[in-house]
């Protein structure tokens, strides 16, 4: 019995030791931890995501569509800090897509069209044409870098002819998507794609004045051009706050469409270069001596690398890997092989045989009347744009031409400025809001006079602003190289290189 109560008491007396040590800790808690200052507020997190606005944004991606819609209130306002991860994030499929493109519109003109038109130049003069397009595909580039991305894509000018400076020296131009233009792709790699068009679309140009113009005035005269056509004509149609966005301007002056560069490429090189061959002259012995191709293999290899090429700049016009991309890649092939092959029936036809140039001319042809068109038009319009490609350059370079005298070296305006009119005028006939949505009813109702409206002001812009600079030029520095120069050829004079050495 006395054991067991001094087991009691050693059990009551540990209890309450253990009961002051608590209090005591508890009382140095209280004592040590520092209140809260009476101005201080307490933290606010930001508003989460549901699930559902998260998955919301994925399928936007999928749908390339704008992955902040579904964080929008009914007053179309976002609460302050509410994102989601795929908000302002490039996606890595439609960024693949359009990083590949690059590399195809590039491919078109090194080597493509440097092939296409070396080829068909006589062998004196070949290596003059790949120095030239070498040479705009650098000039270009620094001007793209310095002002151009930012003259046709910028926005603060406000302006329908000329975008802005804040991108200037592509400042800013990061990972991140500009939205003006795509949710989904970087506006690094959306700047370096539209830089191909710009490289590409002066390049057409020496087709026209081929073997008859001096290496340093083509520069100089490309680099005039850049700011004078090429830059607004761009903004015009493709700038977020352009004079002819007829889809994504709402407050443009006309209402046209141009999907993959119809008038901004094509009819611009295409008239301009009619003009500067005019102002220029003959080559020496034009209807006098034989000048045909030295090269119908390299000339053959060009086409098809600007046929493959080509996918990029029609489908790539998508800026997305999606359902209008692959509808353009349909009409491209459709209207390429079609145009192709008219153009060497014709011939055929009506003198005897079909030849690879007929062929090769036929492809490009088919591949420029359709490129305005491949976004908005279905099978059926591409198989018409085809046949009627095939067909009017064939007219305008077998009739107009020897009819008007003139000396388009290979074909520029016959294929580019009458290719590219052509396929301005027939994407107002044939673009249907079932293949692109982003075609309303109100736009449709007046689309072909609004493509004519289009396709005067490039004419203008073109033709004007190319004789303003060729006569400048030919007044200050001369276009042409001595008649000596010329005789020997433009490769040895020019750039101290032979293409062959015998």
């Amino acid at each position: 019995m006395l054991v067991n109560n001094k087991i009691i008491r050693f059990g009551a007396l540990a209890s309450i030791l253990c009961f002051a040590l608590l209090a005591t800790q508890s009382l140095f808690a209280q004592n040590t931890t520092p209140s809260p200052s009476p101005t201080a507020s307490p933290a606010v997190s930001p508003p989460a995501p549901t699930l559902e606005q998260r998955v919301a944004g994925l399928e936007a991606y999928l749908t390339n569509g704008d992955p902040t819609v579904p964080l929008k209130d009914k007053d179309g306002n976002i609460p302050k800090d509410l994102t989601t991860p795929s908000v302002g994030a490039s996606g890595p499929g439609h960024n693949a897509w359009m990083m590949t493109s690059s590399a195809l519109v590039l491919f078109m003109t090194l080597p493509g069209l440097a092939l296409f038109y070396g080829g068909l130049v006589r062998k004196k003069n070949v290596l003059s044409v790949l120095a030239q397009c070498l040479g705009i595909a650098g000039l270009v580039t620094i001007l793209w870098w310095a002002f151009g991305y930012s003259l046709v894509f910028g926005k603060n000018f406000n302006n329908p002819f000329f975008g802005g400076s804040e991108y200037f020296f592509l400042n800013g131009v990061n990972s991140a998507p500009n939205t003006d233009y795509s949710y989904w792709v970087s506006q690094n790699v959306y700047s370096m794609y539209q830089l191909m068009f710009a490289i590409i679309t002066p390049a057409l140009i020496i087709g026209a004045i081929a073997e008859r113009m001096k290496y340093s005035t083509v520069l100089i005269f490309i680099g005039f051009w850049m700011f004078l056509v090429y830059f607004p004509m761009a903004h015009m149609v493709w700038g977020i706050t352009g004079f002819m966005d007829g889809i994504w301007n709402p407050t443009s002056s006309i209402k046209a469409i141009d999907f993959a560069g119809g008038t901004v490429v094509h009819m611009t090189s295409g008239w301009s270069a009619l003009i500067l061959c005019l102002i220029l002259g003959p080559r020496l012995g034009f209807k006098k001596e034989p000048m045909p191709p030295h090269s119908m293999v390299l000339c053959m290899f060009g086409t098809g690398m600007l046929w493959v090429g080509w996918y990029g700049v029609n489908a790539g016009s998508a800026v997305a890997a999606d359902g209008i991309a692959a509808n353009a890649f349909m009409a491209t092939t459709l209207a390429t092989a079609i145009a192709a092959f008219t153009w060497a029936t014709i011939e055929k036809i009506f003198r005897g045989k079909a030849s690879v140039l007929g062929y090769c001319s036929g492809a490009v042809a088919g591949l420029v009347v359709i490129t305005p068109a491949c976004g908005f038009v279905n099978s059926t319009g591409a198989v018409i744009i085809g046949v009627l490609a095939g067909a009017i350059p064939y007219l305008a370079v077998s009739i107009l031409k020897p009819a008007l005298n003139y000396d388009d070296a290979l074909d520029t305006f016959g294929v580019h400025a009458v290719g590219g009119t052509l396929g301005a005028l027939l994407t107002g006939l044939l673009a249907t809001k079932e293949v692109n949505s982003n075609l309303k009813d109100e736009l449709l109702a007046s689309l072909f006079k609004s493509q004519v409206f289009a396709v005067i002001v490039t004419l203008v812009l073109s033709v004007v602003a190319t004789a303003v600079i060729g006569f400048a030029l030919k007044k200050a520095i001369g276009l042409r190289p001595t008649t000596e120069v010329e005789t020997a050829g433009l490769d040895v004079s020019e750039h101290g290189e032979e293409a062959y050495i015998d």
